[in-house]
C-alpha cells in the first residue's frame, strides 16, 4: 500500500516538479488527494495506449480480422454497458466506489495480460478477443463509472471542469508518449506481447489508488427497493431536459465516433500502408491535440460556455473523419491521418470534460451512480450499431464511405446540436436545484422517502 502522507519522498519530488512548473497554491495538483488519482490516471492512461494500439493491430495484422469482425470486436466492449449500466447504477449508490475502481483496474490487469498468455499458448483467436473485450466493457461499465463519482468525492462541484481538464492533461500526456512506446513495444516484442506493459502499469495504477483518502457517505435506505431505485435513476434523467439533450447529442456522436473507430487502423494500415510503428508514431497528433485541447478547455469553456464547446467539439472531430475519408494514398495521406487524430483528440476532450462536468453538476450525491450509469447507457446505446455500420460499409462499400459516415454524419450533428437551447445556452455549470438524504425517492415524484435512511461516513484510506 502507498501511504499517503506529505513527507513521503514520492510527494517531495511530485512537490519540487510542481514548484518548477510555478502552478499557484490553490491549483487542484496541490492537493495531495486529487494529485494522488491524477497519477493514477496518467499512467493507467499510459498503458491504455498500449492497449489501444495493440489490440485492434493484433486482431488486423496477426489474426488478419475482416472490417466485420473489427466491428464485432469493438460492438463486443460495449455490449455490457447495455446490459448492465443501469443496475450497476443502483448497486453503486449503494456501495463505496474507490474500491469498486480498484478492483475495476486490476481486472483490467488479468484481461489484457491473458492476450500474451493465450497467444504464448497457441490458443489466441478472435473468440478470444471477443471476450477480452466483453470483458474491458464489462469493468468500463461498472469501474468506469464508479471512477467518475471518486471524483465528485474528491474535487468540490464548482471546479469540476477544471479537474476534467486535468484529468484530460494526464490522458494527453499519456497519448503523446504513449504511441510512440507503443510503436516500439510492437516492432520489437510483437503486438500481444506489449499488452503485458499495460497490465504492469494498471497493477501500479491500482497500487497509488489504495493509497487515496475519500469521505464518502452512504445512503443505504431500507435496501429492499432495487427497482423503484432503478426508476429514480432513470425518472431523475428524464426529468432534466439537459441531461436528456445532451444524452441524445453525445450519443450520436459516439455513433459516428464508433464507426471511424472501427476501419480507422485498418485504413491506415491497408490503404495508406503503414507499418505498426507508423501508426503508433501518427498517433502521437492524438496526444498532442489531446494536450492543447486540455491545457486550454478550461479557459475555453469559461470563455464560450460550456454547451458551445461541446457542440464545437462534434464539430472538430467531424472535420477531422471527412478529410480522411478523401485523403489519397501518399505522403499527403498520411498527414491527412495525423490531421484526423489531432482533430479527433481536441474534439474529444472538448466533448467530455464539459459532458461530464455538466451531468455531475446537476446531481444530487445520492443519484450520482445512477446518473451516471444511466447516462452512459443511453450515449452507448447507439455505440454498438455505429461499430457495426462501420464496419459493414467498410467491408461491403469501402472504408472511405465508412469514414464519410462518420465525418458527415458529425457535422450535421453538430448543426443540429447547435439548435437545442438547452445544449447552447448552458454558459456557466447549473447548480444542484435539490439534495435529498434519501436513497432513490428524492427522484420519484408521490414518493415518500424511506425512513429508515441513514448515512455511514466512510474514510477508506487503503481500499479495504
Amino acid at each position: 500500500m502507498l501511504p499517503i502522507k506529505a513527507s513521503t519522498w514520492v510527494d517531495r519530488l511530485l512537490d519540487r516538479f510542481l514548484d518548477l512548473l510555478r502552478l499557484p497554491a490553490g491549483d487542484l495538483l496541490r492537493n495531495l488527494v486529487y494529485r494522488r488519482l491524477w497519477t493514477s490516471i496518467l499512467i493507467s492512461s499510459l498503458g491504455g495506449q498500449i492497449t489501444l494500439l495493440a489490440l485492434p493491430l493484433t486482431a488486423a495484422v496477426l489474426l488478419h480480422a475482416s472490417p466485420t469482425q473489427m466491428g464485432v470486436l469493438t460492438a463486443m466492449e460495449l455490449v455490457p454497458f447495455a446490459l448492465f449500466s443501469l443496475p450497476a447504477g443502483v448497486w453503486l449508490d449503494r456501495v463505496r466506489k474507490l474500491p469498486v475502481y480498484i478492483v475495476g483496474e486490476l481486472t483490467l490487469a488479468v484481461a489484457v495480460g491473458s492476450v500474451p498468455v493465450a497467444h504464448w499458448m497457441g490458443w489466441l483467436g478472435m473468440p478470444w478477443l471477443y471476450f477480452v473485450g466483453f470483458l474491458l466493457g464489462t469493468v468500463y461499465t461498472i469501474a468506469g463509472s464508479a471512477s467518475q463519482i471518486v471524483l465528485t468525492q474528491v474535487v468540490s462541484r464548482d471546479r469540476l471542469v477544471e479537474a476534467h481538464a486535468k484529468n484530460a492533461l494526464a490522458s494527453s500526456g499519456a497519448e503523446v508518449a504513449g504511441p510512440g512506446v507503443a510503436g516500439a513495444l510492437i516492432k520489437i516484442v510483437g503486438a500481444p506481447l506489449a499488452l503485458a506493459v499495460d497490465a504492469l502499469l494498471l497493477v501500479v495504477s491500482a497500487a497509488i489508488l489504495r493509497g487515496v483518502k475519500v469521505t464518502e457517505t452512504l445512503h443505504r435506505g431500507d435496501g429492499a427497493h432495487f427497482w423503484r431505485d432503478l426508476k429514480a435513476g432513470i425518472a431523475f434523467v428524464h426529468g432534466k431536459r439537459m441531461l436528456v439533450a445532451l444524452a441524445c447529442a453525445v450519443g450520436g456522436w459516439q455513433m459516428f465516433n464508433q464507426a471511424a473507430q472501427v476501419v480507422q487502423i485498418l485504413f491506415a494500415t491497408r490503404v495508406l500502408g503503414l507499418s505498426a510503428q507508423s501508426v503508433g508514431l501518427s498517433y502521437i497528433a492524438l496526444g498532442a491535440g489531446t494536450v492543447l485541447a486540455s491545457a486550454l478547455g478550461h479557459r475555453i469553456s469559461a470563455r464560450f460556455g460550456p454547451g458551445p464547446s461541446l457542440i464545437g467539439g462534434f464539430a472538430m472531430c467531424g472535420i477531422g473523419w471527412a478529410a480522411l475519408c478523401v485523403a489519397p494514398a501518399n505522403a499527403v495521406g498520411v498527414a491527412a491521418f495525423a490531421f484526423t487524430l489531432f482533430m479527433f483528440g481536441v474534439g474529444a476532450v472538448l466533448i467530455f470534460i464539459n459532458f461530464l462536468s455538466l451531468r455531475q453538476a446537476v446531481t444530487p450525491a445520492p443519484l450520482l451512480g445512477r446518473m451516471t450509469s444511466t447516462m452512459r447507457w443511453l450515449i452507448l446505446i447507439p455505440a454498438g450499431p455505429g461499430a457495426l455500420i462501420g464496419g459493414w460499409l467498410g467491408e461491403h462499400v469501402s472504408l472511405r464511405a465508412a469514414l464519410a459516415f462518420a465525418g458527415l454524419g458529425a457535422l450535421l450533428l453538430a448543426v443540429l446540436a447547435w439548435q437545442v437551447q438547452a445544449i447552447r445556452a448552458v454558459k456557466a455549470l447549473p447548480k444542484v436545484e435539490g439534495e435529498e438524504p434519501a436513497l432513490g425517492a428524492e427522484a420519484m415524484p408521490g414518493v415518500p422517502p424511506p425512513a429508515s435512511s441513514a448515512g455511514a461516513q466512510l474514510q477508506p484510506a487503503n481500499g479495504n
